[in-house]
């Protein structure tokens, strides 16, 4: 692999190539948000609440929507690759933040494509066959997805349009088969109202908080679609579009299958599935063959993890040419155009991340670590209302920022009563970052004192 790559410093790299127009965008990024969290996680969500299940999703998207008017307002000022990390950088000036936000979005990432892969190994792959162990089949989906990754840009972008599309078309037969079963006077609407807490005081509350909090990786993707803007023709006109037309259509989405999903099943059924979308399916009284149901859901959540797989190996091109991470991090393939290292090393954790815990809580990890990295993007975007840059660019109300630092900060919190291994999971991996961060400082002093002793 190694003999395929430049030796030139980051500078000098192949620049990556603008293959993303707005369509490609749009679809990026309903792809990256639509998947494995409402495949998955929808049971685990009910297990939380209860039959009112729609309800954490329409918190969960009201706090989307804040948090990603903060985004399209950072990609469109300064469109270039890292995303949260630049935008820390150029508010704070503290290296060691932007690294740790880095790695924490990175992490995120390949937390969220770990559940995917134990996603595609449960419920729906068994559906086929159970003779293969799960955890081997989730270490062959990723490295085949970092395959893919290592390809090209444009065929893991044309691949996502593809998938993005099964997957929508799987959330509309969920959709159609809650309008028959509506139609022909089946399912439970009472179910709609139940919460699995009793009373309305400080129970209910964290009940609800806890389901928000994990339903809430159902939402995550738009922040990645911001790593690609050095892949995205006219980033500054593009980005504002796709992200609030992504989130708006799949917020929509989530909230009526959830409704669906508690109306024709009982929420402890639901709770105990790594595929409930596939007990609502089975239990709709639609002629609908369920293993066919089983492969759009695996192509779905294969879409999550191609994705996120691509936007942690950009994040790492992306901050080593910010000099936060070091030089060989940025190679690029010469033909290819791929960051071939930073492709490598996603791949390495993501492998790791899918023998430490199951879809709820690597699911739940994912939500963790974005709802930090969100509360320092949302009080950056007014840090840096004070800079000034020469293009015009979306500016998001003042309100929407304040709103969703305050709301991260919440859904962040003990409140939300996400168990411990979440936390001990992602203080791991902090952890792991913080070295990184000190053997990264020390390469970097001493290749300091090596140009001054040449000087």
């Amino acid at each position: 692999m190694a003999t395929s790559t430049s030796t030139e410093p980051p500078e000098q790299q192949p620049s990556l190539k603008r293959a993303i127009g707005p369509k490609l965008l749009i679809l990026f990024v309903i792809g990256d948000i639509l998947g494995t969290g409402i495949y998955a996680t929808t049971g685990k969500v009910a297990g939380k609440v209860g039959g009112a299940l729609w309800l954490p999703f329409l918190i969960g998207f009201i706090v989307a929507i804040m948090t990603a008017a903060s985004y399209v307002e950072l990609v469109g000022k300064y469109p270039k690759a890292a995303g949260a990390a630049l935008y820390t950088q150029k508010a704070f000036r503290v290296p060691f933040l932007t690294f740790i936000v880095a790695f924490m979005v990175m992490c995120s990432g390949l937390s969220s494509a770990s559940a995917a892969a134990r996603a595609f190994s449960g419920d729906y792959f068994q559906e086929f066959t159970d003779a293969v162990p799960p955890t081997l089949i989730a270490i062959l989906f990723i490295l085949a997805l970092a395959a893919l990754a290592l390809r090209g840009v444009s065929e893991s972008v044309k691949t996502n349009v593809v998938l993005t599309i099964v997957e929508l078309t799987g959330l509309v037969i969920i959709l159609v088969i809650g309008a028959s079963a509506i139609f022909t006077g089946s399912g439970e609407p009472s179910r709609l109202g139940e919460f699995q807490a009793s009373g309305t005081g400080f129970a209910l509350m964290t009940s609800i908080l806890g389901a928000t909090a994990l339903g809430f990786f159902a939402f995550v993707g738009f922040e990645d679609s911001v790593n690609m803007a050095e892949e995205t023709k006219d980033p500054v006109r593009t980005f504002p579009r796709a992200i609030f037309l992504g989130v708006g259509v799949t917020g929509t989405i989530y909230v009526l299958v959830a409704l669906v999903s508690s109306l024709l099943v009982d929420y402890r059924v639901l709770e105990t599935s790594s595929g409930p979308l596939l007990e609502v399916v089975k239990a709709g009284g639609v002629d609908f063959p369920p293993k066919l149901f089983a492969l759009i859901a695996l192509f779905a959540v294969t879409n999550s993890a191609l994705i996120n797989i691509m936007m942690a190996s950009r994040l790492c091109y992306g901050l080593a040419n910010e000099k936060v991470l070091p030089r060989g991090m940025g190679r690029v393939l010469p033909k290819r155009r791929t960051p071939v290292n930073g492709i490598i090393f996603v791949t390495v954790i993501a492998i790791g991340l899918v023998s430490t815990g199951e879809i709820e809580g690597l699911g739940d990890t994912t939500a963790f670590l974005l709802l930090c990295v969100f509360t320092v993007v949302n009080v950056a975007v007014l840090v840096l209302r004070k800079d000034h840059v020469e293009h015009s660019h979306f500016r998001t109300p003042t309100i929407l920022p304040v709103l969703g630092a305050i709301t991260s900060v919440i859904l962040a919190s003990p409140l939300s009563e996400r168990g411990s291994d979440v936390y001990i999971r992602a203080g791991v991996l902090v952890a792991i970052g913080i070295v990184l961060w000190a053997v990264n400082k020390a390469w970097m002093k001493v290749r300091h004192e090596e140009e001054a002793a040449r000087r």
